[in-house]
């Protein structure tokens, strides 16, 4: 089968594109990555895994998040964490991302099990033989690590999820030469985020004195607070849009 001159000119300007925006992720990762920072929990460096995953695919989120932790031990002077902290993540997002066939809460997903697990159990041996730092256990960086996915995830979630209402996500993707996914919004999707904003923000009030090591009753309350808060307004948001539903299509008929 015979590729004209065009379709060859095509891929290669594509190519070049993903090449310019991979150097902008990783431009924007390394500014922004200093944002809420504390050793073990980095939640800008898991937004730009998931959206890297979804513009462009799992290999080029492991790139970008590959150099981003380079750049920041080379001059930052970040350990080791900004590797084991980010790779893992970056992989699992885009694979989640593209099996699901293009659903953003798998990629979201896919960032929690790859850092918050996989790269917080890496991390014990690393930082403690490797790095030399004492006092660690096998699971020392698990609240961290998930308390920062968490946070970037959500993030990343709620932006993707506006760019692919618009339309926008689905062009992006075209443009960059990657899988092009249609995952627009739907009622009952709507209401999944509701609640699972909810369910991160309780691990989020959970984790927090434990990552900072803080006392006092509030963040419980808080903790229960939010999921409990964020259940009634996804199971009000059904409701309503249900029956808003159905009365506009109950005035079709009538019509």
């Amino acid at each position: 089968m015979m590729i004209s001159g065009k379709e060859v000119e095509m891929k290669s300007s594509k190519s070049i594109l993903k090449m310019v925006v991979l150097a902008m992720l990783i431009a924007i990762g390394v500014v922004i990555s200093p944002i809420l920072r504390v050793e073990g929990m980095c939640p800008m460096a898991h937004f730009i895994n998931i959206v890297c995953s979804v513009f462009m695919g799992p290999w080029y989120s492991l790139l970008c998040a590959f150099i981003i932790g380079v750049i920041r031990m080379a001059i930052m002077g970040i350990p080791p964490l900004a590797l084991t902290g980010a790779i893992f993540g970056a992989f699992l997002s885009g694979v989640f991302y593209r099996l699901s066939k293009g659903k953003l809460i798998f990629a979201m997903l896919g960032e929690i099990i790859g850092t918050g697990i996989i790269g917080a159990i890496v991390s014990y041996p690393i930082m403690s033989l490797i790095w030399g730092k004492d006092g660690l256990s096998l699971f020392f960086y698990v609240p961290s690590f998930i308390c920062g996915t968490l946070i970037g995830g959500s993030i990343a979630f709620f932006f993707l999820r506006k760019f692919a209402d618009i339309g926008m996500l689905t062009k992006i993707q075209d443009m960059l030469g990657s899988k092009v996914f249609s995952d627009k919004s739907t009622i009952l999707s709507n209401t999944i985020s509701i609640a699972t904003f909810g369910a991160i923000l309780f691990f989020v009030f959970f984790m927090v004195p434990q990552v900072f090591k803080v006392e006092g009753e509030i963040w419980g309350y808080l903790a229960y607070g939010s999921i409990g808060l964020f259940l009634v307004l996804a199971v009000i948001y059904f409701i309503v849009k249900k029956f808003k539903g159905k009365n506009q299509s109950e005035g079709r008929f009538s019509d």
